[in-house]
């Protein structure tokens, strides 16, 4: 645990924090909640993409990729969790500040009753679940649930990690049709969701090789 924790969550520790720090003091918004949110939101996805690309680098590596678990893929989905969550927390006092339901549902003088079905409502919506998910996934993200689940039944739980990036991936570039951003940051949103989107696609591309290889009679 000793060694887990100097190699992997102490170098996670300091790049999120890096990371986080940079745009926090870079940002122009006057506010710090607003630069908060901003600060926790590309480290957060950035790291999912991370968790999804793990598995095809081992496939890549030549290396078991059908194991229950990795130390590795474990933590940085905690870490992915983690600034999901704190990301999702600071981002409800952004827009409405003291009133976090309007996130949800149109107000009294909108023109629009009920639930939101806005591009705000469709942002606010994929952030809100994908975060109950994230603190489902993060919740079971230990030794103790997967042998009280086991293997089978925790495997299952934690694959719903790929519908949490596709949620994430929908929440940030609604936002970023909400918030008018720049193409660059625009463009950085696209890259982790296409790198991890490739890797996954490398990855089955190449155990079905792999397959097909085991399959051929010998010569």
């Amino acid at each position: 645990m000793a060694r887990r924790l100097l190699r992997h969550h102490a170098v996670l520790a300091a790049a999120t924090g890096a990371a986080a720090a940079l745009l926090y003091w870079t940002r122009p918004y006057k506010d710090a909640i607003s630069r908060a949110s901003f600060a926790t939101a590309y480290p957060a996805l950035a790291l999912l993409a991370l968790t999804l690309a793990i598995g095809p680098w081992r496939v890549l590596q030549r290396r078991r990729a059908g194991v229950v678990s990795t130390d590795l893929r474990r933590d940085v989905g905690i870490w992915a969790g983690l600034v999901s969550v704190v990301h999702a927390v600071v981002g409800q006092c952004v827009h409405l500040r003291g009133r976090p339901w309007l996130y949800y549902v149109y107000g009294p003088t909108e023109h629009h009753r009920g639930m939101r079905h806005d591009l705000f409502g469709l942002a606010n919506y994929t952030g809100l679940l994908g975060t109950l998910l994230v603190i489902a996934l993060l919740a079971t993200s230990n030794d103790l649930s997967l042998r009280r689940l086991g293997a089978g039944a925790w495997k299952k739980l934690q694959r719903w990690n790929y519908g949490v990036f596709g949620l994430v991936a929908v929440h940030a570039f609604a936002f970023q049709g909400v918030e008018k951003q720049k193409a660059g940051w625009v463009m950085l949103a696209a890259a982790c969701v296409v790198a991890a989107l490739g890797m996954q696609a490398t990855g089955v591309a190449m155990r079905r090789s792999v397959a097909r290889d085991a399959g051929r009679p010998g010569l």
